[in-house]
């Protein structure tokens, strides 16, 4: 699901921006599918219904929010509900400094200027611009110079939540002249298509090379070595096929592939097929009584046995071997799911089906690139 809602927030905002395929602007809504994991994340920690929330259609209302939370350096924090009828310097004095900084985290930061940018194409309206443009320069000035960007936690390359491929998606669209981004001055662009270059180079340089055989991507990479490393403690130094997949999209989105990118992308699909678990799905079980091991805790997912099942992955895979493992809170490795606390069993994604986008774009891709 969270897979096929990428691809559904991608397209939406490319065919947002192209004027030749719309309706009359009055008519049209920004789409707001690219803000769906700051939204989720926000209900983390409040209850859902705590807050009255905007219809998807008022975007003047929800632009207010993305304007009022917008921090003094360009950025935005994280985990939040964009919808919600919220009072920002509420919001503001209840979360802590730390959690109120800019952040790519969770998807941040391009989403909201893609939205703001379109809001100004509907309405003409400066304020729009001016704070679409404060986060255009806040991501480019904090682009690192090998190319990365880095997360909320430490200062590794950040494949995970999104970040680099997201990013690069939205400078391509600036450079391929969507329509809602018409108002960017040539510096900008020149900035932007300079970013673009050392974006992409970090990304093919970081594909994991194993045994001599290039394969996908770890969620994080050291800044100087470009090796793996772990995020948080669950998060071990591995092949991620969830991070994996989206920059395998975003490479196929290119409109005309160097070699290299075509190299990276057959690479990566012969990789996800090599990897993919047949005959296995997770479920999600009740326990009236509650877990045993923490019995405030009333379902749980298991893996279980299912011939029909669409292909799955594992989140990590070992990399010597590709093996699938799985993690716990302590750090220490397991090699089952119901080895995972319960708490991390229903709190993280350990199994999906990211790969298959991947799979299915795939014979489409080679068509348009004539082969």
């Amino acid at each position: 699901m969270k897979r096929l809602l990428i691809l559904a927030a991608l397209t939406a905002v490319l065919a947002a921006c192209d004027t030749s395929q719309q309706p009359p602007k009055e008519a049209q809504a920004p789409s707001i599918d690219l803000f769906y994991d700051c939204i989720h994340h926000w209900y983390l920690f409040h209850e859902e219904g705590s807050i009255e929330r905007y219809a998807e259609d008022d975007y003047l209302s929800i632009a207010a929010n993305v304007l009022a939370f917008q921090n003094e350096d360009g950025g935005w924090p994280k985990n939040i509900d964009w919808l919600g009828v919220l009072d920002a310097d509420s919001v503001k004095r209840t979360n802590t400094p730390r959690e109120m900084r800019s952040t790519f985290d969770n998807r941040n930061i391009y989403p909201q200027i893609a939205y703001l940018a379109e809001v100004y194409t509907l309405t003409g309206d400066a304020r729009y611009r001016e704070a679409a443009q404060r986060g255009i320069d806040y991501t480019l000035d904090v682009q690192y110079p090998n190319g990365s960007w880095i997360g909320w936690e430490d200062e590794a390359i950040a494949f995970n939540d999104g970040i680099i491929d997201g990013i690069l998606s939205t400078w391509q669209d600036v450079l391929h002249g969507k329509a809602c981004y018409a108002w960017i001055d040539k510096k900008t662009r020149k900035r932007i298509a300079e970013s673009w270059e050392r974006g992409l180079r970090i990304l093919l340089d970081a594909q994991y090379v194993q045994n001599g055989v290039k394969t996908v991507w770890p969620q994080q990479c050291d800044q100087q070595t470009l090796a793996p490393v772990k995020a948080r403690t669950y998060e071990l130094p591995a092949l991620t096929s969830n991070e994996s997949a989206d920059i395998v999209l975003f490479l196929m989105s290119i409109p005309n592939p160097s070699d290299e990118v075509k190299e990276a992308v057959k690479a990566a699909v012969v990789w996800f097929e090599k990897t993919k678990i047949l005959g296995k799905k997770i479920v999600t079980i009740p326990m009236p009584e509650g877990n045993p091991e923490d019995p405030a805790i009333k379902t749980d997912r298991i893996l279980v046995d299912d011939p029909t099942a669409e292909p799955i992955w594992a989140r990590f895979h070992e990399l010597a071997d590709n093996s699938p493992f799985l993690c716990n809170r302590d750090g220490i490795k397991v090699y089952s799911l119901d080895k995972v606390w319960p708490e991390r069993r229903l709190g993280y994604s350990w199994y999906g089906t990211w790969g298959n986008a991947v799979l299915e774009a795939y014979p489409a891709w080679l068509e348009r690139i004539g082969e």
